[in-house]
Protein backbone atom coordinates (compact mmCIF):
# COMPACT_ATOMS: atom_id res chain seq x y z
CA UNK A 1 0.00 0.00 0.00
CA UNK A 2 1.23 3.39 -0.77
CA UNK A 3 -0.19 6.18 0.59
CA UNK A 4 0.58 9.95 0.84
CA UNK A 5 0.29 10.21 4.34
CA UNK A 6 2.48 7.00 6.61
CA UNK A 7 -0.29 6.64 9.65
CA UNK A 8 -3.84 5.48 8.71
CA UNK A 9 -7.01 5.33 10.91
CA UNK A 10 -9.39 2.66 10.59
CA UNK A 11 -12.26 3.24 12.60
CA UNK A 12 -15.54 1.74 13.55
CA UNK A 13 -17.89 3.87 10.92
CA UNK A 14 -21.24 2.65 12.57
CA UNK A 15 -19.87 3.79 16.06
CA UNK A 16 -20.52 7.32 17.02
CA UNK A 17 -18.10 7.47 19.44
CA UNK A 18 -15.83 6.29 16.97
CA UNK A 19 -16.82 9.16 14.45
CA UNK A 20 -16.53 11.86 17.19
CA UNK A 21 -12.63 10.55 17.56
CA UNK A 22 -12.01 10.52 14.08
CA UNK A 23 -12.70 14.67 14.14
CA UNK A 24 -11.38 14.79 17.39
CA UNK A 25 -8.22 13.51 15.68
CA UNK A 26 -8.71 15.94 12.28
CA UNK A 27 -9.46 19.08 14.95
CA UNK A 28 -6.03 18.64 16.77
CA UNK A 29 -3.59 17.35 13.78
CA UNK A 30 -3.30 20.30 11.44
CA UNK A 31 -0.35 18.89 10.18
CA UNK A 32 -2.53 16.35 8.41
CA UNK A 33 -1.02 12.96 9.73
CA UNK A 34 -3.47 10.57 9.30
CA UNK A 35 -5.93 9.88 6.87
CA UNK A 36 -9.07 8.07 7.62
CA UNK A 37 -10.95 5.13 6.68
CA UNK A 38 -13.64 2.76 8.09
CA UNK A 39 -13.16 -0.71 9.02
CA UNK A 40 -15.95 -1.40 6.97
CA UNK A 41 -14.62 -0.33 4.24
CA UNK A 42 -13.28 -2.18 0.74
CA UNK A 43 -9.57 -1.11 2.08
CA UNK A 44 -9.88 -2.59 5.66
CA UNK A 45 -11.61 -6.36 4.02
CA UNK A 46 -8.94 -6.07 1.62
CA UNK A 47 -6.07 -5.90 4.46
CA UNK A 48 -7.91 -8.24 6.54
CA UNK A 49 -7.60 -11.04 3.56
CA UNK A 50 -4.41 -10.07 3.68
CA UNK A 51 -3.91 -10.99 7.42
CA UNK A 52 -2.57 -7.14 7.70
CA UNK A 53 -5.28 -5.89 9.84
CA UNK A 54 -7.18 -8.15 12.41
CA UNK A 55 -9.86 -9.76 11.35
CA UNK A 56 -12.53 -8.89 13.93
CA UNK A 57 -11.05 -5.75 15.30
CA UNK A 58 -13.18 -4.49 17.85
CA UNK A 59 -11.18 -0.91 18.29
CA UNK A 60 -9.74 1.59 16.82
CA UNK A 61 -6.61 0.21 14.22
CA UNK A 62 -3.58 2.23 13.67
CA UNK A 63 -1.45 1.65 10.79
CA UNK A 64 2.05 3.48 10.61
CA UNK A 65 4.43 2.83 7.60
CA UNK A 66 2.80 -1.26 7.77
CA UNK A 67 2.72 -1.64 11.02
CA UNK A 68 -0.22 -2.18 12.69
CA UNK A 69 -1.90 -0.83 16.09
CA UNK A 70 -4.22 -1.86 18.09
CA UNK A 71 -6.71 -1.08 21.10
CA UNK A 72 -4.72 1.58 23.50
CA UNK A 73 -1.41 1.73 22.10
CA UNK A 74 -2.88 2.82 18.67
CA UNK A 75 -4.74 5.52 20.86
CA UNK A 76 -1.76 6.11 22.21
CA UNK A 77 0.08 6.82 19.66
CA UNK A 78 -2.21 9.01 17.78
CA UNK A 79 -2.13 11.31 20.52
CA UNK A 80 1.48 11.76 20.32
CA UNK A 81 1.30 13.30 17.27
CA UNK A 82 -1.84 15.58 18.07
CA UNK A 83 -1.21 19.18 19.04
CA UNK A 84 -1.04 20.85 22.65
CA UNK A 85 -1.33 18.58 25.90
CA UNK A 86 -2.93 15.67 24.05
CA UNK A 87 0.75 13.99 23.16
CA UNK A 88 1.77 14.16 26.36
CA UNK A 89 -0.74 11.21 27.06
CA UNK A 90 2.00 9.01 25.20
CA UNK A 91 3.35 9.03 29.03
CA UNK A 92 0.84 5.95 29.39
CA UNK A 93 2.70 3.61 27.17
CA UNK A 94 5.08 2.53 29.96
CA UNK A 95 2.32 0.88 31.49
CA UNK A 96 2.07 -2.53 30.47
CA UNK A 97 -0.62 -2.90 27.43
CA UNK A 98 -2.86 -5.75 29.29
CA UNK A 99 -3.41 -3.29 32.11
CA UNK A 100 -3.93 0.04 29.64
CA UNK A 101 -6.18 -2.07 27.54
CA UNK A 102 -8.67 -3.00 30.68
CA UNK A 103 -10.48 0.32 30.38
CA UNK A 104 -9.99 -0.07 26.76
CA UNK A 105 -11.80 -2.76 25.96
CA UNK A 106 -15.01 -2.24 28.65
CA UNK A 107 -15.46 1.14 26.10
CA UNK A 108 -15.28 -0.39 23.15
CA UNK A 109 -17.13 -3.71 24.15
CA UNK A 110 -20.01 -0.79 25.66
CA UNK A 111 -19.59 1.83 23.17
CA UNK A 112 -22.67 1.09 21.22
CA UNK A 113 -24.90 0.83 24.65
CA UNK A 114 -23.03 3.77 25.46
CA UNK A 115 -23.11 5.85 22.28
CA UNK A 116 -25.44 4.49 20.04
CA UNK A 117 -24.96 3.15 16.77
CA UNK A 118 -24.55 5.35 12.98
CA UNK A 119 -26.80 3.49 9.78
CA UNK A 120 -23.83 5.03 7.74
CA UNK A 121 -20.47 5.99 8.31
CA UNK A 122 -19.59 9.08 8.69
CA UNK A 123 -19.19 11.66 5.41
CA UNK A 124 -16.28 13.61 5.27
CA UNK A 125 -17.23 17.68 4.04
CA UNK A 126 -15.24 18.43 0.47
CA UNK A 127 -12.43 20.01 2.90
CA UNK A 128 -11.90 17.02 4.49
CA UNK A 129 -12.39 14.46 1.53
CA UNK A 130 -8.71 14.16 1.27
CA UNK A 131 -8.33 12.37 4.10
CA UNK A 132 -10.68 10.19 3.95
CA UNK A 133 -9.16 7.01 1.85
CA UNK A 134 -11.93 5.53 -0.50
CA UNK A 135 -12.42 2.38 -2.18
CA UNK A 136 -11.76 4.07 -5.28
CA UNK A 137 -8.04 4.98 -4.36
CA UNK A 138 -7.43 1.52 -3.74
CA UNK A 139 -7.81 0.19 -7.23
CA UNK A 140 -5.43 3.22 -7.83
CA UNK A 141 -2.57 1.76 -5.49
Amino acid sequence: MDYDKDSIVFFDGECNFCNRSVQFIIKNDPKGCFQFTSLQSNIAEQLRAKNILPQNPNSIVLMEKEKIFTESTAVLRICKKLNGLWKTLYIFILIPKPLRDIVYKWIARHRYRLFKKNAQCMIPTAELSSRFLSDEQEGEN
